[in-house]
C-alpha cells in the first residue's frame, strides 16, 4: 500500500466527526424513555396505487412520504416479520448515524452547529430524536409520526413474500407494473403501480425484476469478500454515575480518536486486541457506544466474517456465534475497565447489521473518483461528505478510510437500474462502486436518494414518462430539482474543492491508484505521493492491477524481485520498476533492458521518466505514473 492503512480504532468514521466538529454538535439531554407506540397498517391494501414503495428502512420511509406528499397514492409495504419502522436504525439498533456535514459551509459561526448536508425528511425525522446517537424507541415512534400523518400513504407490515409483476418492454428491458404480495394470511394479492421503488437494504425487489448487480467487491476483482456484519448488544447497569466515568476517561485519553457526549461515545481502542474464542469468525474493534433511556447502552463493535446475507442459514449462524462470543466479550470488558465492572448482557438486536452486498448497476456508477474530486452532478438528487469508511473484510484486515471527501453529488442516473424500468433503487443497493459504498451507504444519503426517488415518481407519471427517459432529460432533471428544493431539501449546484493532492505533478497516477484500491488518504486525504517508495510495494500494485483486470496482466510481478532479499526494505529504482512492469506483462527481458523495451512498446511514456526526479529512488507518486502508463495502454482505458 502507499500509505500506512488507518485503524478504524472505534470501527466507524463517526467518531472522527464527533471529534473535528463535536465542539459545535448540541445533544439533547437524556429523557424518559418512550414507551414504543403500536404500528397501525392495513390488512389488505388496495388493488392499485401510484407508487409502491418495499422496504421499510429508512430510505423507504423517506421515499414514501415524499411520494405521498407530492400527490401520489401510496403503498409502504415490508417482507419482514416487523412490527415497528426503521429497519436498521430500530432494529438493527445502528443508533449512531453516520452524519453528512456541510464542511464546506464558510457561513458557519464559531460554537454553532455545524450544518448537515441533507434536509429534507431525514432533518424532519432528526429533530424528533436525541441527536446523532439516539434512544431507539425514539427513533421508531419518530418513522411512525410522520408515516401515520400521511393521509396518502398505506402501510402494509408483516407480508410473507413481495414479488414483481412485470413484463416485457421495448429494447429488451423488463418493465415492473406492480408487485404481487402474499400476505401474512398466506393470501396472495397483486397490486398494480404506476411506479416502484425498491428501498430493501440488499436491492433484493430488483434483483428479482432482473436488475444487474455485482456483489461485494467483485468490482475490484475479489469475488469473495466483503465487509464485516455486526450484531448490535444491549448492556444493563449504566447509570449517570457510570456514564460519568465514561466520559471521563475518554475525555482523558490522548488518543484523538476518541471521546463522548451525553449519548453516545467512542474509544475503548484496546477492545481491539480481544482474543476472540470464535478467531476465526470474530474480532472486536474499539467500542461505539449508543447510550439508551432507560439505563442500557448499545454496544456495535463485534465484528462477523463469512456471513452469506440472502442465506437465512447463514445469517441465523451469526447470531448463533455472536451470541455465543458476547459473553466472554463482555467478561474481558469488565476487566479492563473498571466503569464497566457491573455492566450485565441484556439482548441482541433482533436485526444484523450488514454493511455490504449488492450493488446495482445503473445509468451511472458512483465511483471513487467522483469522491476523489469532489464532484458535482448534472442530476445531483442528495450529497454525501462522510469519509470513505472500508470495514474489515476479514480477521486478517484492518479496514481502512480511503479518503474524508468535504462534497460530492449522487446523481439521479445512480437510482437508475440497467435493463429494468419503472423501477428505483434507493439506499446502500444504489449504484455505486465498492469503495465510493463506504461513504454512501450511509442513512442520511440514502434518505436523500429515497426523498428524491419519491418526487421522480411525481415527475414521470405527470409528463407520462419512464424514469430512463427523466433520467436523459436536462429540462425534467431540473423540474425534478426544483420540486425537491420546494420540499425542504438542498441541491443546488456548487464548485468543487480543489484538494492539493489534485495540484500534484503526480496526480493522474493517484486516479488510477485510489480507483484500484491501493493508495489510501485516510482523514487526511494525504495520499504520501512524496514518500519513497520499494519494490516489494510495486509487485504489491501489480498484483492488485492483475486481480482487477486479470485477462489484461497474466504475468507474475513477484518474480522480479526473486533473489532481493528483504524487498519491503530496499529503494525502488527505475530499472527495477521497469523489470517488475516488464514481468507483470510478459515480456522476456532483461532487466537492464527493461526500460527500453516498455517504452518500446508504449508501455511506458519518455515524459513520465523525464518527471522522475531521481531515478535511485522513486516515489510512490513516480510508482502511480508509471502504472497509469501501463494501464492505458493494456486495459484501453483512461483515467
Amino acid at each position: 500500500m502507499s500509505t500506512a492503512i488507518i485503524l478504524l480504532a472505534a470501527g466507524s468514521g463517526w467518531l472522527y466527526y464527533k471529534e473535528k466538529y463535536g465542539g459545535g454538535i448540541s445533544f439533547t439531554s437524556r429523557e424518559k424513555p418512550q414507551e414504543l407506540e403500536k404500528v397501525e397498517f392495513v390488512a389488505q391494501p388496495a388493488d392499485e396505487y401510484d407508487v409502491i414503495v418495499v422496504g421499510t428502512d429508512p430510505e423507504g420511509i423517506a421515499a414514501a412520504v415524499s411520494a405521498s406528499r407530492n400527490g401520489l397514492k401510496t403503498l409502504l409495504v415490508d417482507g419482514h416479520d416487523r412490527e415497528i419502522l426503521g429497519g436498521l436504525m430500530t432494529l438493527g439498533w445502528l443508533n449512531s448515524i453516520d452524519m453528512n456535514y456541510d464542511v464546506e459551509n464558510k457561513s458557519i459561526v464559531p460554537g454553532a452547529k455545524m450544518p448537515v448536508l441533507n434536509k429534507g425528511i431525514f432533518l424532519e425525522w432528526y429533530d424528533k430524536v436525541e441527536g446523532d446517537s439516539f434512544d431507539v424507541n425514539t427513533a421508531a415512534n419518530a418513522f411512525n409520526k410522520i408515516v401515520q400523518n400521511e393521509e396518502l400513504l398505506d402501510l402494509h407490515l408483516k407480508a410473507k413474500a413481495i414479488e414483481p409483476i412485470t413484463e416485457h418492454g421495448q429494447e429488451d428491458l423488463t418493465v415492473v407494473e406492480g408487485v404481487s404480495i402474499t400476505r401474512e394470511d398466506g393470501t396472495v394479492q397483486q397490486v398494480k403501480a404506476k411506479a416502484v421503488i425498491d428501498a430493501t437494504q440488499d436491492g433484493d425487489f430488483a434483483a428479482a425484476a432482473g436488475v444487474p448487480f455485482t456483489l461485494g467487491r467483485e468490482d475490484l476483482g475479489d469475488m469473495k469478500s466483503q465487509m464485516a456484519v455486526t450484531l448490535v448488544f444491549r448492556l444493563d447497569n449504566v447509570d449517570n454515575e457510570v456514564w460519568k466515568q465514561v466520559r471521563q476517561r475518554l475525555s482523558n485519553d490522548n488518543n484523538p480518536n476518541t471521546g463522548a457526549t451525553e449519548m453516545s461515545a467512542w474509544g475503548y481502542d484496546e477492545m481491539q486486541k480481544y482474543p476472540a474464542v470464535n478467531k476465526e469468525r470474530l474480532k472486536m474493534r474499539g467500542l461505539n457506544i449508543g447510550r439508551q433511556n432507560d439505563g442500557t447502552i448499545l454496544i456495535n463493535a463485534l465484528q462477523i466474517f463469512g456471513v452469506d446475507p440472502f442465506d437465512p442459514e447463514s445469517r441465523a449462524e451469526a447470531f448463533e456465534i455472536a451470541k455465543e462470543e458476547i459473553p466472554h466479550v463482555v467478561k474481558y470488558m469488565k476487566e479492563l475497565y473498571p466503569e464497566f465492572a457491573n455492566v450485565e448482557f441484556v439482548d441482541t438486536a433482533p436485526e444484523l447489521y450488514v454493511r455490504e452486498s449488492r450493488h446495482m448497476k445503473g445509468m451511472y456508477r458512483l465511483t471513487i473518483l467522483d469522491l476523489l474530486e469532489n464532484r458535482d452532478q448534472w442530476d445531483r438528487i442528495g450529497f454525501g461528505s462522510y469519509a470513505v469508511d472500508i470495514q474489515r473484510t476479514s480477521p486478517a484486515d484492518n479496514g481502512a478510510v480511503v479518503m474524508d471527501p468535504p462534497k460530492y453529488a449522487i446523481p439521479f442516473r445512480s437510482i437508475v437500474p440497467q435493463k429494468v424500468d419503472n423501477l428505483l433503487v434507493v439506499g446502500r443497493a444504489a449504484s455505486f462502486d465498492t469503495l465510493p459504498h463506504g461513504s454512501a451507504r450511509v442513512i442520511p444519503t440514502g434518505m436523500a436518494t429515497g426523498e428524491s426517488a419519491g418526487a421522480a415518481a411525481k415527475i414521470a407519471i405527470d409528463s407520462e414518462m419512464t424514469f430512463r427517459e427523466l433520467a436523459e432529460s436536462k429540462e425534467d432533471i431540473k423540474k425534478l430539482q426544483d420540486l425537491i428544493n420546494s420540499k425542504g431539501m438542498d441541491v443546488q449546484p456548487y464548485t468543487p474543492k480543489v484538494h492539493p493532492y489534485m495540484e500534484h505533478e503526480a496526480y493522474p497516477g493517484l486516479k488510477v491508484a485510489v480507483y484500484l484500491g491501493i493508495a489510501i488518504g485516510g482523514y487526511s486525504n494525504d495520499f504520501r505521493l512524496d514518500d519513497a517508495s520499494n519494490p516489494q510495494r510495486f509487485v504489491n500494485q501489480w498484483n492488485i492491477a492483475k486481480r482487477v483486470y486479470p485477462n489484461s496482466f497474466k504475468g507474475d510481478a513477484s518474480a522480479s524481485i526473486a533473489g532481493i532479499d528483504e524487498a519491503g526494505k530496499q529503494l525502488l529504482t527505475l530499472e527495477q520498476a521497469c523489470y517488475t512492469i516488464a514481468k507483470a506483462v510478459e515480456l522476456d527481458v532483461a532487466r537492464d533492458q527493461a526500460q527500453t523495451e516498455l517504452i518500446g512498446k508504449g508501455l511506458l511514456n519518455p515524459s513520465t521518466v523525464d518527471k522522475i526526479k531521481d531515478p535511485n529512488q522513486l516515489t510512490n507518486g513516480d510508482t502511480y505514473m508509471l502504472l497509469k502508463d501501463a494501464l492505458e495502454r493494456v486495459v484501453g482505458v483512461k483515467f
